[in-house]
C-alpha cells in the first residue's frame, strides 16, 4: 500500500451521482467520502458526471479520482475508459474487469469457466420459450437485467404465467436479461480489498431482510434489515467462502476492492456466487464500510486506503 500523507494525494474528485438507476445512492456515497477525505486533509472535491462535461473534468486538473458511481456509466468501464485517456488515475476496477463485472451473464460465464458455484441461468429474450425456461430451472426463479445493480429490475418468479411480465420489466433497464435458478439460503456478502498490494477477504456479513425481501428500500432505507459481522457461521466455512470470494474476484481481473454476494443454501450449506460489485456502496447502509470496521480499519482510514491505491490500467511507456 501506498504511504503518501493526505496532502500529498493532489487534487482529488471524488465522481458521484452519474446518469444510472442508481444516481441516489451514488450522491449519498459520494458525499460521504468526499468528507470523511476531507477530514483527513486531502484537498478533496465532489464532481457530480451525471451534470458536468467531460471537459469540465479534464480542466479540473485532478491528480487522481475516487470513483463513488453505482451502475451504468460509472461502474461498468466507459469512466475507466475515459479516465484512462484523461490519464488520471482512479479508484476500482480497470476497464475490463468493471465491464465483465458489471455484465452479469458474462460474469457467470467466466465464473463457470474457473469451476466456481454460480446459480444455473437462461438468456432471455422476446422470442424465448418461457416454459422451457421454467422446465429446466424450476421455480421459484429470478428473472433480472444483465446489467443493473441494486435489485432493479428484478422479479422472483413463483408462478409460469408470471414470466413474460417479469422479462417486460427487467428488459424495461435492459437488453439484456436472465433468469436464473433460485437459491433457498441464507444472504452473504464478502468484502475484497487490496491492503498491501495484497487482495484480502474481509469477514463476511449476513444479511437478515424483513420477509427475507432484500430490496432496494431494503437495502438502501430500512432500518429494519438486520447486518450480522460476525456473520456467526462456523468458521470453517466462512474460510471457504471467503476463499471463493477472492477467486471470483481475480477470475475477472479486479483491483482494489470488490463485494462478492453469495447465497449459502439451505440444507447442505453449498455456497453459491451471486454477483461481484466493483464500486461498492459507501452510504450509512452499505456494507463495505461494516466489514472494514470489523476488521478494524474505520471508515475514513478505508477512503484514504482506496485513494491511495488509485492507478490506470495502462502506464505511459518510456520513450514513447
Amino acid at each position: 500500500m501506498k504511504t503518501e500523507a493526505p496532502e500529498q494525494l493532489g487534487k482529488v474528485g471524488v465522481l458521484y451521482g452519474g446518469k444510472s438507476a442508481e444516481r441516489d445512492v451514488s450522491l449519498v456515497s459520494g458525499k460521504a467520502v468526499c468528507e470523511a477525505l476531507a477530514s483527513r486533509g486531502v484537498d478533496a472535491h465532489l464532481f457530480d458526471t451525471g451534470v458536468r462535461s467531460p471537459a469540465e473534468l479534464q480542466k479540473e486538473n485532478f491528480d487522481r479520482v475516487f470513483i463513488a458511481l453505482h451502475g451504468r456509466y460509472g461502474e461498468d468501464g466507459c469512466m475507466q475508459g475515459m479516465l484512462e485517456e484523461m490519464r488520471i488515475p482512479y479508484t476500482g476496477s480497470g476497464v475490463m474487469a468493471s465491464a465483465i463485472a458489471m455484465d452479469k451473464i458474462m460474469t457467470k460465464r467466466l465464473w463457470l469457466a474457473q469451476g466456481l458455484p454460480t446459480p444455473r441461468y437462461r438468456v432471455l429474450d422476446a422470442d424465448t420459450d418461457f416454459d422451457a425456461v421454467v422446465s429446466y430451472l424450476g421455480l421459484p426463479l429470478i428473472v433480472k437485467p444483465a446489467h443493473e445493480g441494486s435489485t432493479l429490475g428484478l422479479t422472483k418468479v413463483t408462478d409460469a404465467a408470471q414470466m413474460a411480465d417479469a422479462y417486460a420489466q427487467a428488459a424495461k433497464y435492459d437488453r439484456s436479461v436472465l433468469a436464473e435458478e433460485f437459491i433457498s439460503g441464507m444472504e452473504l456478502t464478502c468484502t475484497v480489498l487490496e491492503l498491501d498490494g495484497k487482495a484480502e477477504a474481509l469477514p463476511l456479513i449476513r444479511i437478515v431482510a424483513p420477509g427475507a425481501n432484500y430490496d432496494y428500500h431494503n437495502k438502501y432505507f430500512s432500518d429494519e434489515t438486520q447486518y450480522l459481522c460476525p456473520c456467526g457461521l462456523d468458521e470453517k466455512i466462512e474460510r471457504q467462502i471467503q476463499q471463493y470470494a477472492l477467486q471470483s474476484y481475480k477470475a475477472l481481473g479486479c483491483r482494489g476492492w470488490g463485494r462478492i454476494d453469495v447465497i449459502l443454501r439451505n440444507g447442505d450449506n453449498a455456497p453459491f456466487l451471486l454477483e461481484l460489485n466493483s464500486s461498492p456502496g459507501m452510504t450509512g447502509h452499505s456494507l463495505v464500510p461494516m466489514a472494514a470496521r470489523q476488521a478494524g480499519l474505520g471508515y475514513e482510514d478505508l477512503c484514504l486506503t482506496l485513494l491511495r491505491s488509485a492507478t490506470l490500467d495502462h502506464r505511459e511507456h518510456e520513450g514513447n
